[in-house]
């Protein structure tokens, strides 16, 4: 077995500094996958109330299930690169190791073009939520939506300078605090709906109104839920034990989501009483809808609700914390093995790269200027455009990281063949291309215009990478 301990030409550069713990690789791909944000907002995908029309219906929690199966695949590819590879830009360099170097580097700049793109577009929404629900619950509006952008644009320019210690211990605690508030209410939710609990009917494919077929399309919807989970590799190179900690962050970070989707999943179709009408009616955010008040249907309270929705908001600003890091190292790491301009390999004092960290900021200021001047800009009918650019950056976000996905398990078949367990590598790598090559589909069947356009510009990023990397080729 050969042991890369950083990428190819991390010598000729520089390097990250940190001593990075267990914890904050957990942090940090927790962050990433957003589990409250995801469970507020994405159910209604996974039971049919999407493009398609096609869904678990009732067997949602079913449909996470064997998508949890699947990312465990894909989870052990990651973890078992992280054994040899830990620098930076480590997902491209699982890609480079089993496909070669110029489909390598064009799958590095997807990767962190998507997860640039799914960065700047959950700032938005977040400044764009926390200003409605403080007109609409308080009748205030202390600023903008560009201010609260701005507000947060400048927080976050201040925990990446700082460095990743406390970019991961913010996450940590975002995190945590959203996950067991909701996790609790869920608990609650499941407890209060009695007679409506029947935990058989959310496992069988008989509950979907297209029977095991629709079970199989929430599953393509339910690998996304899980997109990030693979972002504490980035952090290899600042962790002081990557061989160790990195695997076991991925792994936990996989499964700890796992069970809060399951429980989540189960308390809103149970919540609803099974009735996928009901959901609809609250396809907007469901779980806002279970916490209203019992006079509207619910199972909180104003209070609860309210709670809830700074929660959500709490874990989207992990998420965006986790998605800024991830970015700057890539672009970092593309950089030093000379895939980006020299400039963006730049280290600060803090060991932080510095340069690159400057460039997502100002992405995203591009992003909060044309949000606030440009509204037609991939507008959708009766959708605040805040959240019509959120919808683009994470459409694309998630397209491009399901076929970084897919490019990984596909090279591992190759890369780590010499795996003393080669049935393994055989089976995860089969299952990690058939669950990516699955929400890959579901990411494009039947979707329209504008939210179309964000795969098919993924694909151009692609390309433009390739014709970049064959460039580089020729004059190397």
């Amino acid at each position: 077995m050969v042991d890369h301990a950083v990428s190819e030409n991390v010598t000729t550069g520089h390097r990250l500094g940190g001593s990075l713990k267990l914890v904050d690789a957990i942090a940090q791909s927790v962050g990433v996958i957003g589990p409250v944000f995801s469970i507020a907002f994405l159910v209604p995908l996974l039971v049919g109330l999407n493009a398609s029309g096609s869904g678990a219906g009732a067997a949602a929690p079913l449909s996470v299930v064997i998508a949890a199966v699947g990312v465990l695949g894909l989870g052990w590819i990651v973890s078992e690169y992280t054994k040899r590879i830990h620098s930076a830009g480590s997902l491209y360099d699982y890609v480079t190791d089993g496909l070669g170097k110029r489909i390598g580097a064009a799958a590095g700049f997807l990767y962190y073009a998507g997860i640039l793109a799914l960065g700047a577009g959950i700032l938005v929404m977040i400044g764009g939520t926390i200003h409605d629900t403080l007109q609409a619950e308080f009748g205030v509006t202390p600023l903008p939506e560009a201010g609260w952008d701005l507000l947060l644009l400048l927080g976050l320019a201040v925990v990446l300078y700082l460095g990743v210690a406390l970019s991961t211990r913010a996450q940590l605690v975002l995190a945590l605090v959203s996950f067991a508030v909701v996790l609790a209410f869920f608990v609650v939710v499941i407890v209060k709906a009695g007679a409506a609990d029947d935990v058989g009917k959310a496992f069988t494919p008989a509950s979907s109104p297209q029977g095991f077929g629709g079970v199989l399309f929430g599953v393509l919807y339910g690998v996304l839920l899980f997109t990030g989970f693979e972002t504490a590799a980035n952090l290899g190179e600042e962790t002081a034990h990557p061989k160790r900690d990195i695997p076991r962050a991925v792994l936990i970070s996989v499964l700890t989501v796992a069970v809060f989707y399951v429980i989540g999943s189960y308390s809103q179709v149970a919540g609803y009483h099974f009735d996928l009408d009901a959901l609809g009616k609250n396809a907007g955010a469901p779980l806002f809808g279970l916490a209203g008040p019992v006079s509207d249907g619910g199972f909180g309270s104003v209070a609860v609700r309210r709670l809830l929705e700074l929660v959500v908001v709490l874990d989207m600003l992990a998420v965006l914390i986790g998605c800024a890091v991830s970015a700057s190292r890539g672009m970092f790491a593309l950089a030093r093995d000379r895939r980006l301009p020299a400039a963006l390999g730049k280290v600060s004092g803090r060991g932080t790269p510095l340069a690159a960290a400057a460039v997502v900021v100002a992405f995203h200021a591009v992003v909060i200027v044309l949000t606030a001047t440009w509204t037609g800009l991939l507008a959708q009918p009766e959708m605040p455009h805040y959240v019509a650019m959120f919808s683009w950056g994470s459409t694309f976000g998630g397209f491009s990281l399901a076929v970084i996905y897919l490019l990984m398990s596909a090279g591992a078949l190759r890369g780590l063949r010499d795996h003393r367990r080669r049935w393994a590598v055989y089976l995860a790598g089969t299952v990690g291309i058939v669950v990516t090559g699955a929400a890959i589909f579901g990411a494009v069947y039947k979707v329209s215009a504008p939210i179309i356009y964000a795969p098919y510009a993924a694909v151009v990023v692609f390309a433009l990478g390739l014709v970049l990397a064959f460039r580089h080729a020729a004059r190397a």
